[in-house]
């Protein structure tokens, strides 16, 4: 009973977490979260096919191919990316065929494939992040938003 609570709890945190750093990101930042967010989404797919979940296997395969369909690949400018973007469609139209097939076969594979050029796209972008954005990142809170407060008492 309270265990789900407070993993709801924990995830409407983490949620809330993730929101902030969407509103606060730079378009340059948002796409290294695309990347990350597909590449967590695969590794979660691996390891549903492993423990045999292949319905939540199926549903990390979507999410995967939601973000690089609907995030990265539509965030591309063919025109003012050139033959660049072009490329990346056309990987991007590979990666997603090689999800549907990994998701239809039931092959880590094919997935473990998909991450690793996930992963070199993202240390590529990462590399030519602008130099104010490569320096700086969002402050650590040093306190847990949270944890229990002290009682705020009016003394007479």
């Amino acid at each position: 009973m309270f265990g789900s609570s407070q993993v709801r709890g924990a995830n409407a945190y983490a949620k809330v977490g993730i929101e902030t750093g969407v509103v606060a990101a730079s378009p340059h930042k948002l796409i290294v979260m695309l990347f990350e967010g597909a590449i967590v989404a695969i590794s979660n797919a691996s390891q549903h096919l492993s423990n045999g979940e292949i319905a939540s296997k199926g549903q990390s395969i979507s999410k995967a191919i939601a973000i690089i369909e609907n995030g990265l690949r539509a965030s591309l400018d063919k025109k003012a990316g050139g033959e660049i973007a072009n490329n990346l469609d056309a990987l991007y139209e590979y990666m997603t065929a090689r999800l549907i097939k990994a998701n239809l076969e039931n092959n880590d594979g094919m997935l473990s494939e998909v991450r690793n050029l996930l992963k070199d796209l993202k240390t590529s972008w990462e590399a030519i992040a602008p130099v104010n954005e490569a320096v700086t990142e969002a402050p650590k809170m040093n306190v847990d938003p949270l944890s229990p407060r002290p009682a705020n008492f009016v003394e007479a």
